[in-house]
Order: C-alpha cells, then sequence, then structure tokens
C-alpha cells in the first residue's frame, strides 16, 4: 500500500525550513554564489548573469535571485568578478568639485544609468589639479574599472602627454575612457557646444539693449571657459556690444564675489552686464552687487551658463544657457561601457532669459 502524498501545506512547510536551514548554514560563512542559486531554484549560471549585471535576465528570475541574495546576505566577491572579467564593475567619475552643482548634477545621471546597468560609480575629485587628476587616473588603473569618465575641463597649458600616458594604460587593462566636451587622445566624447551655447546668450543679451559687458573666467587655458568667453564675445559684439571686458578670476561662486566687488569698488557703469562663465561664479556677482548696496538686475545685471537649480531660486532668477547635466552623465556612462557606442552629437544647449537682465530702455 502506497504512502499518501504529502499536503501542499506540508511541502510548503519543508521549503520553508530548507531555506531556513540555508539561512543558518549562510549565517555561520560567507554565503555563496552557489548558495543563492539553491535558495532561488535556479542554475548557477542565471544567478551570476543576475548578480553581476552581465547580462539581461526574465524579471521572475531576477527578482527570484535578489531575494534569495538578499536572505542569505550574499555579497560578490568584486576581486574574483575583477579575476574572471578583466575588470571591475566599477565606473570612475572624475569632477573638478562636487560642491559645485554642475558636478553634483553630472554626477546624478552617471550613478542611475550605472544603478540601472547593474555597475557601481566611484566619484573622485580632482580639484581642477592637472597634477592631481595625473594621480587618481594611476591609481584607479590598479583597480581595474570598466570605465572612466573624466568630467573635468581640459586645461590647455598643460602638457597632456603624461595623461595619455596613462589613460592609453587604463585601456590595455579593459577601461573604456570617456571625456566631456574637449577629449583626450583614445576616448570616446561627449560633446558639449558650450562655444554656440555661449554665442546664442551673448546674441541674446545684446538684443535686449545691453552694450558693456566683463566676463568673470577660469585661467586662461581652461578649455570650457575659454570656449564660453569665445563664444559670448562673438554673440555680443554680432549683436551691437562692444567687446568683453575679461577678469580671469576661477570658476567658484568666491572667485565671482571677489572679482565683481572689485569691479564695484573700481566703479562699473550702471547697465554693465557681468558675465559669470558658470552659474556659480555668476552667483557670487550677484551677491557682491547686492553687498555693494545695488539692486542685481536694475543697476547691473548678471548672466551665467549651466542653468543650475540655485540659479533659478534666487531673486533675481538669473538668465543663463540651460545644460542637461544629468542627460550628458547618462550619454556618458552608456558610451563607457556600450560596445557598440558610435558617438554622439552635442545635446541641445538653451538660453534661458530671466528677471537678472531686464529689457534696457
Amino acid at each position: 500500500m502506497s504512502s499518501p502524498a504529502p499536503s501542499r501545506s506540508a511541502t510548503s512547510a519543508s521549503r520553508a525550513a530548507t531555506s531556513a536551514s540555508r539561512a543558518a548554514t549562510s549565517a555561520s560563512r560567507a554565503a555563496t554564489l552557489g548558495d543563492v542559486a539553491s535558495e532561488a531554484g535556479v542554475s548557477l549560471a542565471t544567478a551570476s548573469r543576475v548578480l553581476n549585471g552581465s547580462r539581461p535576465v526574465a524579471h521572475e528570475y531576477r527578482r527570484r535571485v535578489e531575494e534569495a541574495a538578499e536572505r542569505l546576505g550574499y555579497i560578490a566577491n568584486l576581486s574574483a568578478q575583477t579575476t574572471a572579467r578583466g575588470t571591475s564593475p566599477v565606473v570612475a567619475l572624475l569632477v573638478a568639485d562636487i560642491a559645485d552643482p554642475y558636478f553634483g548634477q553630472l554626477a546624478a545621471g552617471v550613478t542611475r544609468a550605472a544603478e540601472s546597468a547593474g555597475l557601481i560609480t566611484t566619484i573622485a575629485i580632482t580639484d581642477r589639479d592637472a597634477e592631481r587628476e595625473l594621480s587618481l587616473v594611476r591609481t584607479l588603473r590598479g583597480q581595474r574599472p570598466r570605465g572612466i569618465i573624466l568630467a573635468t575641463s581640459r586645461d590647455t597649458s598643460v602638457d597632456p602627454s603624461a595623461l595619455a600616458r596613462e589613460l592609453e594604460a587604463a585601456t590595455a587593462h579593459g577601461a573604456r575612457i570617456v571625456t566631456l566636451g574637449a577629449g583626450v587622445a583614445g576616448s570616446q566624447v561627449v560633446p558639449i557646444d558650450n562655444l554656440a551655447g555661449a554665442e546664442a546668450l551673448g546674441t541674446a543679451v545684446a538684443e535686449l539693449g545691453y552694450r558693456d559687458a566683463v566676463i568673470i573666467a577660469a585661467r586662461e587655458g581652461v578649455r570650457t571657459s575659454d570656449d564660453r568667453i569665445a563664444g559670448f564675445s562673438a554673440g555680443f559684439e554680432a549683436g551691437g556690444g562692444a567687446a568683453p571686458r575679461v577678469v580671469r578670476a576661477g570658476i567658484t561662486r568666491d572667485a565671482g564675489y571677489e572679482a565683481a566687488a572689485t569691479l564695484l569698488e573700481a566703479g562699473l557703469e550702471p547697465g554693465t552686464l557681468l558675465f559669470g562663465v558658470s552659474d556659480v561664479v555668476a552667483i557670487g556677482a550677484l551677491s557682491a552687487v547686492r553687498d555693494a548696496g545695488l539692486v542685481p538686475g536694475d543697476d547691473i545685471a548678471i548672466a551665467g551658463f549651466d542653468d543650475i537649480a540655485a540659479g533659478r531660486d534666487i531673486v533675481p532668477g538669473i538668465t543663463t544657457v540651460s545644460v542637461p547635466l544629468e542627460a550628458l552623465g547618462a550619454q556618458a556612462l552608456e558610451a563607457a561601457i556600450s560596445d557598440d557606442w558610435g558617438g554622439a552629437a552635442a545635446l541641445p544647449l538653451e538660453v534661458r532669459l530671466r528677471a537678472s537682465t531686464p529689457r534696457r530702455a
């Protein structure tokens, strides 16, 4: 006489007991990929594809593997993954200054896209120092990242050969190099048309009636700054303005404040427009105008570049050029990991006219 088949409830209880037993076992040692595969009821290859992010996996399998990994406290062995693949599941992002909202918004775009691809983003800060950038790339090369994204502005006054050698070595170890704006040898380039964006801004403010302008910029040789100077000057003069004066100060809020304060102390004609080559520079200049007892916009006009959130929220709102920073970050991540990346056209930049540049009578 055959034994009766176990009830559905008994079967569920048995599975729960088995799962609890596995969890108890993994508590006494580090859970392995095999433990996760067994717990999820999938093959080792499927568990590996889910946890390593190497290939797409059906949603149901992904859910089961991720839940099993969480129950067992599984932690991926990045060293083993690096050995197996030749690169780690990491993308490195180098920025000039993480406190600058420009780089914060850009980093948000990179990290969100990386997360969707099952990758980890590490962020390093160069402080706009070429030697520090070189040192960081050398250190990162030893960690074998899948990609290195250089979001710092190129400095034409610095010999690029040492950096090019480090990047070539990183590429030989499997990393893909991506640069934003101006490229370096051997890199994928995500273009930013700073020249055209600044020219459109110069034309727009000249059409508002401005005839005198001062540009607060970085030191000579910083490519982003120099392109914005050239573009704005061309558009402003074509619109009927005089050739703008350029003050080399820096690309920080404090640099903008100090440069504007010095200009105001020396005597700045009412109706002059101060163009900061970034919004943080423009915000510093606006504060200096207000601290001098003048009304930003009415007495001294202000314009910037990038369209960070703070520039929209302060009073008056700052006229600027809108750069799609998060979209640029996502594009940079795609360039860093896609095997069929074929390049991209520059994303459109748009002039945003606000109360900091009222129309002149």
